[in-house]
């Protein structure tokens, strides 16, 4: 459980982001190169961060592998994706979905900059397991429940607590533990709010998608064909299939085609370096872009940008 390259993102004086050239990152993988300011419970597969830091402002990209449960105990996180925009607050929590490219912006207070949170990384097998224990598994959402932000209740503040002192010596915690402290939390979410069961219901059961829609909204981001068939509530087979029919490719060479097209364009209408580029457009390694894009038009990016210069 556990962020790539593409926009950063400024806030407007309406609260709204605008973009930046940044490194969107992977999560929750991306997130354990930061060891000052984050501590780190991490062992087969899955993922706790917790970060406490003095912070005025700071803003970013991340794409998330996993599910992730944020848990805000000072300061704000503000998310945006697509369309919705939520900002929590102390003593707040969220729930999102994986496969999706979030921006975010977190701060402390004008009067406190200390900016503390958790972030809990949730993989679908351990979903699986929190369904079986409690007699979930036959149960589907009533209704499409929308990510919504909920107080954390005194049940749940306790159980953050209890978890502190395993931060101090990660290394003496056993996976199994670590397991057990996170279907715990399911448990208490689940108990905190009936929403926020219906949203985990949803996370294992997405609602079937176009794949014409979901392959348009995410090209861009470092997706995976795993990632794409869970957008679009189908099983890997049948969406390959379908795409197969629909596009007459396999999905993996319409991705491939349609970033180095975008890329190509990208270079010759903009002053965005090669390196930029390769992130914008959903790639995740500059030397793997460079050859790729090399084998497709016959000469490597960096002739265009010299050309432009």
């Amino acid at each position: 459980m556990s962020l790539h390259h593409t926009t950063k993102q400024e806030v407007a004086a309406d609260g709204r982001f605008t973009h930046m050239n940044d490194r969107t990152l992977k999560v929750p993988q991306g997130l354990t190169a930061d060891s000052q300011t984050q501590s780190f419970l991490k062992l087969k597969g899955l993922s706790v961060i917790e970060s406490c830091t003095l912070t005025v402002n700071k803003q970013g990209s991340m794409y998330l592998e996993d599910h992730l449960v944020l848990v805000v105990n000072r300061g704000n996180y503000r998310i945006r994706y697509g369309e919705q925009q939520f900002t929590v607050r102390p003593g707040q929590m969220v729930l999102l979905h994986k496969a999706i490219a979030v921006q975010y912006e977190k701060f402390g207070d004008p009067d406190d900059l200390l900016l503390e949170y958790m972030m809990f990384f949730l993989k679908d097998d351990l979903l699986s397991d929190y369904m079986k224990t409690a007699n979930l598994s036959a149960l589907r959402p009533s209704a499409h429940a929308p990510v919504s932000i909920i107080p954390v209740t005194e049940r749940l503040k306790k159980y953050v607590e209890s978890l502190k002192p395993y931060f101090n010596e990660p290394e003496r915690i056993e996976g199994e533990l670590v397991r057990l402290k996170l279907l715990e939390l399911l448990f208490d979410v689940a108990d905190a709010d009936s929403e926020f069961l219906c949203q985990i219901l949803q996370l294992r059961r997405r609602s079937d998608t176009s794949i014409a829609a979901v392959m348009e909204e995410n090209w861009m981001n470092p997706v995976s064909i795993n990632d794409l068939a869970y957008l679009s509530g189908r099983s890997v087979s049948s969406f390959k299939r379908e795409f197969q029919t629909m596009y007459n490719s396999p999905p993996s060479q319409w991705l491939r085609e349609r970033r180095l097209e975008k890329a190509k364009e990208l270079l010759a209408k903009s002053s965005m370096s090669v390196t930029d580029v390769c992130f914008t457009t959903g790639f995740e390694n500059v030397a793997h872009f460079s050859k790729t894009f090399k084998k497709r038009f016959g000469f490597p990016p960096s002739s265009i940008r010299q050309q432009s210069v």
